[in-house]
């Protein structure tokens, strides 16, 4: 919603016509003004520099893992879900000291298949109880959001939540095909309120604590979950029963902007999926078409760094857009889900975000998404790039799970 005065906001812009003339800037151009012309020119030169305005002015700047950082599995069923999974639960110590924060990350995987096995990874939203109704699940005690349903009492999660966002996680689908599941509730990392920080890794790993004072080009949210990413990413690759080099990435929403961050910043990651991520995620801020910058900042100011303010009301002056961030995956494969009734996430613009993206992964000689216009509902196209939209409002469902399978099959269980 764009902003009109204090505290006051215009209805969004949900009419193409309206969509004013705009231009991109070229992922393929330096700021000195350099044309990227090989691949070598792009990890080298081109890659660095985005990733430093995307730091400098969106998501803010994240530390490194801590020297001190460990982990324990802290329960183990090898005959989970009747025989078919091995159910895993690990607490990571962030800060390396029992008093510190923890990421306390669950894993299922396939019983069937012998040696290592892919994996996809991503964060929850109301504690990883939410995911399956198996009983065995510890329930988060840490601050999570209430609910309409009633399962959260004093932000305390209960046992009424099992498996009550199990639609979004089909984990005996991913268990069949071979997959395993890794998933954390972001809120381990930092609740998702405006003073959550407080609880979370941004105290908890700044000198100051809870006295801390942001710089502008400090990290948000967003790169706090991110960051929690690469340190399960960190976990996994000493599981023996994990191929770490084929971990999928994968969030919906304003945790697909998160995957695409973590993504962008951490190259260990195989493949990155972003579900309906909109606005600060896969879609083409410029076209002020749903949910624009000032919305964000104004609805979550926790989420990107100070910097990132502002552009409120002035997309044209940001110096970088949803394309060149998906084009920071390059080599690896990505794949933007849309959904036809999500038009605050604006999903012409994650098509044509993804579709601009294209001309960094040609430099590999690999093929992006391969259509120049937004193809039909349920229709997915792409190659190293993929697409689709589907009928049907903001959600991760059961059929966009199947879509990012199969283009995991794809590139992940090539010899």
């Amino acid at each position: 919603m764009l902003l009109c005065g204090p505290g006051v906001a215009a209805e969004p812009n949900y009419d193409e016509s309206r969509v004013p003339a705009y231009t991109l800037p070229d992922p393929l151009v330096c700021q000195d003004g350099t044309r990227v012309t090989n691949a070598r020119m792009w990890e080298r030169r081109r890659r660095p520099e985005l990733l430093w305005l995307f730091e400098e002015q969106v998501y803010g700047r994240a530390p490194t893992r801590p020297p001190g950082m460990w982990w324990e599995v802290v329960s183990e069923d090898r005959q989970a879900l009747n025989g078919r999974a091995t159910r895993k639960e690990v607490t990571i110590w962030l800060r390396g000291d029992r008093g510190g924060p923890t990421l306390e990350l669950l894993l299922y995987l396939p019983n069937g298949p012998r040696g290592r096995v892919p994996v996809f990874l991503g964060l929850n939203f109301m504690g990883n109880h939410t995911v399956h109704p198996d009983p065995g699940i510890r329930i988060p005690t840490k601050w999570v959001p209430a609910d309409r349903a009633g399962t959260v009492v004093d932000h305390r999660a209960t046992a009424a939540g099992r498996g009550s966002m199990a639609s979004r996680w089909p984990v005996e689908r991913l268990l069949e095909r071979g997959y395993g599941l890794a998933t954390a509730y972001c809120g381990d990392l930092e609740p998702d309120f405006p003073e959550g920080w407080k609880l979370g890794v941004r105290a908890a790993l700044s000198p100051a604590g809870t006295n801390t004072v942001f710089a502008p080009e400090a990290w948000g949210a967003i790169a706090a979950w991110a960051w929690g990413l690469s340190r399960a990413m960190d976990y996994l690759e000493t599981d023996p029963r994990v191929d770490a080099r084929k971990v999928a990435l994968i969030g919906h929403s304003r945790l697909g902007k998160t995957a695409l961050w973590a993504g962008a910043r951490d190259p260990r990651f195989a493949l990155v999926v972003a579900n309906e991520s909109g606005e600060g995620g896969a879609a083409l801020a410029r076209r002020r078409f749903g949910e624009r910058t000032a919305d964000l900042n104004r609805r979550f100011p926790h989420w990107f760094c100070g910097n990132f303010k502002r552009y409120n009301d002035r997309e044209d002056d940001l110096p970088v857009d949803a394309h060149q961030l998906i084009a920071l995956m390059a080599p690896r494969p990505v794949y933007v889900g849309s959904a036809a009734e999500d038009l605050w996430a604006d999903p012409r613009g994650e098509f044509l975000a993804a579709r601009e993206a294209g001309v960094v992964y040609r430099l590999y000689g690999r093929e992006g998404v391969g259509v120049e216009t937004q193809p039909p509902l349920h229709q997915p196209v792409g190659q190293f790039i993929g697409y689709h939209i589907r009928a049907g409002r903001h959600e991760l469902t059961a059929w966009d799970w199947e879509q990012y399978m199969n283009f995991a099959d794809r590139h992940l269980r090539r010899p």
